[in-house]
């Protein structure tokens, strides 16, 4: 369905009626805009109806949402004004706090901590919502909205439910997100661009000016070319076709072997075979120099095997997480558990790695976007070489979906369950709390 949908014929619900002003709110909203940044303050003033804004991480894309939410509810007494994030769960974390530390107390009139919504002392409504479940957001006539992270809320949830509701009230909408590959968003974004009444924005982290150029430099040397295009770049970039695309003779070496230090395991747990890489971890590169693949194999015989092959050495293993809890033995013990018994430590964590998380460390390793290669793999672990060389996402699917039917992902899955715990580079960019926000929370 276009972007430009339009609603079904018929009025939709009115809008909540304005109480008698005792404070005029423009004087305290206009100080909110004095403090946006120059390329925020671009986005904020442009007067398109409809303006989207493809922005790097930490541009402060959620602040400049929630500065305009107030200003729509101070302009226009009794206004309906949404923020919508893709789950409620998400816009509570994110902005609930958020809005009640930039809004002074004495210009409220009500705040409901469950609906997540603050009436001003003109009537007007801010409401937090999760486009998850967007059934349940039908029936309102909003004045103005703001998706957040708009690349992560249903293409249904705009063109069924909020462009409607939009309709009666000739609101206004603001998508706001990090890319995430050539999916919906990336499609209104182009279309936004030679529609009238549209208008679009895009800036990288740099030009957000939150970030010091040196972290964005650290990120460049801890991820992979695309992931550090689409994230700190606001590029749209296609991650279908191959998982590990630099994956290269680059990465093939057969002079790496076992160093003489802890043995590092990663395993993946399947009933047709048990699969897993071996490697040792030399300063900050990973070499692996040999494989597991036993069909028809338990972790008991797993793990017999490791031992008797290195009977006095440290063995690190790094398991699926999941591992923790399933039991595959007939006496009922846990996978990690068994893997205990033999002597081996265990290093997972208690909730399972993001895909996402897995594959971007992964690529990281294989080559960064400053063109750095820190995993080197020996030639006799076929099977790995064969999965980085093969393993593709899922046709049609969403983002970071793995094609598991060739079968090679085994090895991947092993190899990415050590990389996240041994080399610790997930996410390394963060740079720590939020700036502290005007007023106090209440």
């Amino acid at each position: 369905m276009s972007l430009l949908s339009n609603c079904p014929g018929g009025s939709l619900l009115e809008p909540i009626q304005a109480k008698t002003l005792d404070t005029d709110l423009l004087p305290f909203a206009n100080g909110l805009i004095g403090g946006l940044t120059i390329p925020q303050t671009e986005v904020f003033g442009n007067p398109a109806r409809f303006r989207m804004l493809a922005a790097g991480r930490r541009f402060g894309k959620t602040h400049l949402s929630l500065v305009q939410l107030i200003v729509w509810a101070a302009q226009k007494a009794g206004s309906l004004n949404w923020y919508l994030a893709p789950t409620y769960r998400a816009a509570k974390s994110i902005a609930w706090r958020q809005l009640k530390a930039m809004v002074p107390p004495e210009l409220f009139a009500d705040k409901n901590e469950v609906d997540l919504s603050i009436e001003l002392i003109n009537g007007s409504r801010i409401e937090l919502k999760g486009g998850d479940r967007y059934d349940s957001l039908r029936g309102n006539s909003l004045s103005n909205v703001i998706l957040d992270e708009a690349a992560y809320i249903p293409a249904d949830c705009w063109e069924m439910v909020i462009r409607p509701a939009l309709a009666d009230q000739r609101g206004s909408a603001i998508f706001i997100s990090t890319p995430a590959g050539f999916n919906h968003f990336h499609e209104w974004y182009e279309q936004a661009e030679h529609e009238p009444g549209w208008q679009t924005f895009s800036y990288n982290t740099i030009e957000g000016g939150n970030v010091p150029p040196e972290e964005v430099e650290l990120a460049r040397r801890t991820l992979d070319e695309r992931t550090f295009r689409q994230e700190f770049e606001a590029s749209f970039q296609s991650f279908s076709g191959l998982v590990f695309p630099e994956f290269s003779d680059e990465n093939i070496d057969d002079t790496v072997k076992d160093m003489g230090g802890p043995i590092l395991v990663g395993l993946d747990f399947n009933v047709g075979i048990m699969a897993g890489v071996i490697c040792s971890k030399v300063g900050d590169t990973l070499h692996i120099w040999d494989e597991i693949a036993v069909k028809n194999s338990n972790t008991d015989e797993v793990c017999l095997m490791l031992r008797e092959r290195f009977p006095d050495r440290e063995i690190v293993a790094y398991p699926d997480p999941t591992g923790k809890a399933r039991k595959t033995s007939a006496a009922g013990a846990t996978d990690h558990g068994i893997i205990r018994k033999y002597g081996i430590k265990v290093v997972a964590p208690n909730a399972p790695w993001a895909i996402k998380d897995r594959l971007n460390s992964t690529n990281w390793l294989i080559k960064n976007a400053v063109g750095e290669v820190r995993m080197f793999v020996h030639p006799r672990a076929k099977n790995t070489i064969k999965g980085f060389r093969s393993v593709t996402y899922k046709e049609g699917a969403d983002d970071f979906i793995v094609d598991k039917a060739p079968g090679l992902e085994h090895w991947i899955d092993g190899c990415g369950y050590l990389i996240l715990s041994a080399m610790n580079q997930v996410k390394p960019w963060k740079t720590g709390r939020a700036k502290s926000k005007v007023g106090q929370v209440w």
